[in-house]
């Protein structure tokens, strides 16, 4: 790849990764909102830097595109993607940071928080039993940079963690790892079901009813991607006692609109997208490290997303 010389940021965070950039790079910068990005912009650019595309985004001359999340749907689901140009993802600690996040709604069920605040407002006073998670089976689905870091945490504590992938193919911190077409014989032992599954033409919807079915009152936490899950699905898993509660993070349509039957769901618990919020730091080192990798020639860049893939 040749060298890059002008980079369009925008987005969230624009003008302080902008600002944060300009004293470490010797490079042309320009920094706009999103609705401020025109066809003239996307043209002189050699990268753009954004969360997602703008409306208005098309390739013109522009030879990588880096992504500020971890998840890369918004640029490739139902997109036509451009052979030549180089797509790269922030990861950094989103693993770290969302294995902390489903470990304090986990920890939270089996020392029965809710119950226990429950009970305080009726001044009851009830001893109830905390479980341990190193008692716990849970189930990851994806076992990518994210789901075996969830691994590394959970199984840290003592749980058995099962990974669940395509190819099934043996990752560290996990006590297996299956392949998607042989999840329901473990189902009905498992305790919680993680996904962290990006969105791909294979992976919409895939979280429906054939996987819920065979849970017996298991816990549930989307860290993955809102399109991954069947909504109704769930609804139904939750009535029927498959699910025991949901704790979800990632939508469809964000932000979840209000007419959503999920936010009056009082064994559902909603978090606005926050199991890893990308901030300026990270995003910054991220990007850098990629485009020093990029203009050495580093071929096997860590964060290069997989086009054929989907991440």
């Amino acid at each position: 790849m040749s060298d890059i010389n002008k980079i369009l940021i925008t987005g969230r965070l624009y003008r302080e990764i902008g600002e944060a950039l300009e004293s470490k790079i010797s490079k042309e910068i320009l920094c706009l909102p999103e609705d401020k990005v025109t066809e003239k912009e996307l043209r002189c650019a050699d990268a753009y830097v954004a969360f997602k595309p703008t409306d208005n985004f098309a390739f013109y001359n522009i030879k990588w595109v880096h992504a500020l999340g971890a998840g890369v749907d918004g640029f490739l689901f139902g997109r036509q993607w451009k052979k030549d140009v180089l797509l790269t993802r922030t990861i950094c600690s989103f693993g770290k940071k969302i294995s902390e996040y489903c470990l304090s709604y986990i920890l939270s069920d089996l020392q029965h928080h809710r119950e226990f605040k429950k009970n305080q407002q009726e001044k009851l006073w009830k001893q109830l039993t905390p479980a341990s998670i190193g008692s716990q089976t849970i189930l990851i689905l994806g076992t990518g940079v994210i789901g075996s870091e969830v691994a590394k945490s959970l199984s840290y504590f003592g749980a058995e963690v099962i990974g669940v992938s395509l190819s099934g193919k043996t990752v560290n911190y996990f006590n297996r790892t299956i392949k998607f077409s042989d999840v329901q014989e473990y189902l009905s032992r498992v305790d919680w079901l993680i996904n962290t599954l990006p969105l791909t033409e294979s992976t919409q919807g895939i979280i429906d009813d054939n996987i819920f079915k065979y849970l017996n009152s298991a816990g549930f936490i989307n860290v993955g991607r809102g399109s991954t899950l069947n909504e109704k699905a769930l609804l139904k898993a939750l009535v029927n006692n498959n699910i025991k509660i949901a704790i979800l993070d990632v939508f469809p349509a964000e932000p979840l609109p209000l007419e959503s039957e999920l936010w009056s769901n009082s064994n559902i618990i909603i978090t606005p997208h926050i199991s890893a919020i990308t901030d300026v730091d990270e995003a910054v080192e991220c990007f850098l490290n990629t485009l020093t990798g990029i203009e050495s020639g580093e071929t096997n860049l860590k964060n290069k997303v997989s086009i054929k893939k989907g991440y």
